[in-house]
């Protein structure tokens, strides 16, 4: 698939969703059993671990059709971008998807600030630049938005690996939004 048929493939998915119409292709024992010696996902999703976030449901797809990294806030850190590129270097991965959305726990924590701990105050640190970027007024889900398009770019910088491939144009990296209360996801 090129890349407009992967992001009109993952639309198309997320219309079923929002309309409560999935189809559930590919989820069957049939399905697991096809792909036990390997995988070949179309896109990357790197999407927050919010429990309300699944990336397979939200686009309607089956096991092995997306690569998923999830982590709070969908920030690009060191594991989370290794991860990204072992799925552009070894799988072949055309689509890089930076899922944020409506919400957003870690971007909530950041806002209200205070000592979280080591680790959590060192997760919510990278949120640091979409705060910055965003206007003092803004709301969480604005700071998501702004959030989401940073983190893309930053998957570019933060990785040869990623921007030798977008470069090539064999890659895009894509922001997006997604909103729960109409299921809708917003590209770019």
């Amino acid at each position: 698939m090129t890349t407009d048929e992967i992001l009109a493939r993952l639309s198309d998915g997320n219309e079923r969703f929002a309309t409560d119409q999935l189809n559930s292709d590919l989820q069957d024992s049939s399905r697991r059993k096809s792909i036990i010696n390997g995988q070949k996902p179309f896109a990357t999703i790197l999407g927050c671990a919010d429990s309300r976030i699944v990336p397979e449901l939200i686009f309607d797809t089956g096991l092995g059709e997306l690569f998923v990294v999830r982590v709070a806030g969908n920030i690009a850190n060191k594991s989370s971008v290794a991860s990204i590129e072992y799925a552009v270097a070894h799988l072949n991965t055309k689509v890089i998807i930076v899922l944020g959305h409506q919400n957003c726990g870690a971007i909530t924590a950041a806002s209200q600030g205070g000592d979280n701990g080591e680790n959590l105050n060192h997760l919510l640190s990278h949120l640091k630049p979409a705060f910055e970027e965003s206007k003092k007024t803004a709301t969480v889900n604005d700071v998501a938005k702004i959030n989401a398009k940073l983190t893309a770019k930053e998957l570019i910088a933060k990785s040869a690996i990623i921007k030798n491939t977008v470069d090539n144009g064999n890659v895009i990296v894509v922001p997006a939004y997604y909103d729960m209360d109409s299921g809708k996801v917003d590209f770019g």
